[in-house]
């Protein structure tokens, strides 16, 4: 019994891993375009919904959209209306791809794992290479299911399994909040699903508790992303709990419909497993229909219980522990979850600065500055403790280590001071002067400033994971970022041949914008570079090697 459920959690964990490898080479390949993508199509509801959805069947994950939407939001280039539109969307994507993966595929599983890693080996470019590890994730999702397939078939003979799934039988409410736990404690519902289902399948729990452990994942799912959210700026907190308010009541009904027999399950076709992907696709697109008419109704309900202004007080809380100077490795780790600290601040910082340049908001600069005064205070006291370290006795590599966090953290403080300092000012010089960027100027900015967020992001993956191939492509990103502010200051210029009145009154700030925001993206590309130098990505010259001039006639 022991091996088998070892074999069933490793089913699990398998895929979970490969629905996160899937997502891992979306974002990788294919996010700048995707996230542009969804900006267009978040023009009204129906469309945003659509880019959700396809968005989600993507990235395997409705929870990633979410945070995509959320981040629209915050930096008002969505009005959460629509946010929860894209949200809205995803999860009716997401259900569809559950009944994708479900399909009698499994003979296409070895050919796509061969392909898919030959792929990702052979591959010269990092696009190929991702596309070679989405083959993987979506193959060892194939592999995963087979193996809980095989798993649950004995386990479910065992009767101490049996007297549990007709324990369930008789109470399907705790059926209920046990999907919802499941789906949050693996922060997937997509990969909660595919488990019950596979559950269902081998007949291990009965169609109406399957039934009531999916309906509970819907909920499990809405959680996840409140739970991510919540500590953001207010317009995400508005998206995820409109979101989580109508995901509940659509949940609570199709429980109370399942308690009093209402809903049959066997409605929904005649395999057990493919029954509960249908009813999880059913209730998705129901709640998309009841809900997209009423998104602006259901923000105005979320915005009721939002606190408008959050209270803003000097966060004193530090990582650099004085007690650790005397263990070097121990003292670096607190250094290097400092400065994690910083690049977080600094990304909360920059993430609501564009709103500025659209509607001045007095409240948000005040929130920025003090940001800005926290990454000043940790810039300040990450190098009195690196000082205070290099005191004693250090190996060569430690010292450079030292000099390393010192020298990211001085790229992130710069990166602060451009963002409170220099990007602020501009906008609230607009703000006085009364003056507007052009339409098409105002989009350059919106997208080259979602670019540099997105990298800003990827920054903080690498802070934490250290991931080598992470940092190959955030370094790719400062040379493309280069490319990209001087294609849209040409742009620009070209808008000035036309003599715009907003373009010629806004043209320096434009500019000047542009500017920032590339040192803004360079700064934060810093912190890659000691990992690129260390696997040998990075030279140490951009300059062609100088070329032996002659004196001979």
């Amino acid at each position: 019994m022991i091996v088998l459920a070892t074999h069933l959690a490793a089913g699990v964990a398998l895929l979970l891993w490969s629905v996160r490898l899937i997502r891992t080479g979306v974002e990788r390949a294919f996010l700048p375009e995707l996230k542009r993508g969804l900006k267009i199509l978040s023009e009204n509801r129906m469309s945003a919904a659509l880019g959700g959805g396809m968005a989600a069947m993507l990235m395997q994950s409705s929870t990633a959209v979410a945070l995509i939407g959320a981040g629209f939001a915050v930096s008002g280039m969505l009005a959460p209306p629509s946010a929860l539109a894209l949200l809205l969307g995803a999860e009716v994507g997401s259900a569809l791809m559950a009944k994708v993966l479900t399909l009698p595929v499994q003979a296409v599983m070895p050919f796509a794992l061969l392909v898919g890693v030959v792929v990702f080996l052979k591959a010269g470019r990092r696009r190929t290479k991702q596309i070679g590890r989405i083959t993987i994730g979506f193959a060892l999702v194939l592999l995963s299911l087979g193996m809980i397939r095989e798993a649950t078939v004995p386990i479910g003979a065992s009767p101490i399994v049996q007297s549990i799934a007709a324990y369930f039988q008789s109470d399907l409410i705790s059926a209920y909040v046990v999907g919802a736990i499941l789906a949050w404690l693996m922060h997937s519902s997509l990969a909660a699903v595919l488990t019950f289902a596979t559950f269902a399948a081998s007949a291990l729990v009965g169609g109406t508790v399957a039934a009531a452990l999916v309906i509970g994942a819907n909920l499990g799912g809405a959680v996840i992303s409140f739970a991510l959210l919540w500590s953001q700026e207010r317009p995400a907190k508005l998206v995820v709990l409109a979101n989580l308010v109508a995901r509940t009541c659509v949940t609570l009904v199709a429980l109370a419909l399942l308690l009093t027999g209402v809903l049959n399950i066997s409605a929904f076709g005649t395999a057990p497993g493919q029954q509960v992907v249908m009813l999880h696709i059913a209730m998705n697109v129901a709640l998309l229909v009841v809900a997209l008419p009423f998104t602006n109704l259901l923000i105005r309900l979320a915005d009721a219980f939002v606190p408008r202004h959050a209270s803003i007080t000097a966060d004193n809380v530090t990582a650099l522990d004085p007690s650790a100077l005397d263990h070097v490795p121990l003292a670096l780790a607190c250094a290097q979850r400092e400065l994690l600290r910083m690049a977080e601040t600094v990304q909360a910082m920059l993430v609501p600065t564009i709103h500025l340049f659209r509607n001045w908001d007095p409240e948000l600069a005040r929130t920025i500055e003090l940001r800005e005064n926290d990454v000043d205070r940790m810039h300040f006291d990450i190098k009195i403790y690196v000082s205070r370290l290099r005191e004693g006795d250090l190996t060569p590599q430690q010292e450079k280590k030292t000099l390393e966090l010192v020298s990211m953290a001085n790229n992130l403080e710069e990166a602060a001071d451009r963002i409170a300092v220099n990007l602020v000012a501009l906008a609230k010089k607009m703000a006085d002067e009364g003056i507007t960027f052009s339409k098409e100027g105002l989009t350059d900015i919106e997208q080259f400033h979602d670019q540099i967020t997105t990298n800003g992001q990827l920054a903080l993956s690498i802070l934490t994971t250290g991931d080598a191939e992470a940092a190959r492509q955030l370094v790719a990103e400062k040379d493309r970022i280069r490319i990209e502010e001087q294609y849209l200051q040409e742009r620009h210029l070209k808008r000035l041949q036309s003599r715009g009145p907003a373009s010629i009154e806004t043209t320096n700030i434009h500019q000047e914008t542009l500017r920032l925001l590339k040192q803004i993206n360079a700064a934060l590309a810093f912190v890659a570079y000691p990992i690129a130098e260390e696997t040998g990505d990075l030279l140490e010259s951009r300059l062609a090697k100088p070329r032996i001039i002659s004196d001979a006639p």
